[in-house]
């Protein structure tokens, strides 16, 4: 699942009904515009294993609302 390849209708609905945290969010706008793990990680100045997790996060309240 490549969260770039979504329309942006879809974006919105993944952004309105995952109550993403903050830095869920913010993850998931950044993977929206096909940045790179390693980009996302020092942006948010966090870790790679970090913004791993927050994938998994993201990823898994998405299949949820589908």
């Amino acid at each position: 699942m490549q969260i770039h390849a979504y329309t942006k209708p879809e974006l919105d609905r993944f952004r309105e009904l995952c109550n993403f945290t903050e830095e869920e969010m913010t993850y998931f706008n950044m993977k929206s515009k096909r940045k790179s793990h390693l980009e996302i990680s020092l942006a948010m100045n966090i870790s790679v294993s970090k913004v791993s997790l927050l994938s998994a996060s993201v990823k898994r309240k998405m299949l949820k609302v589908s």
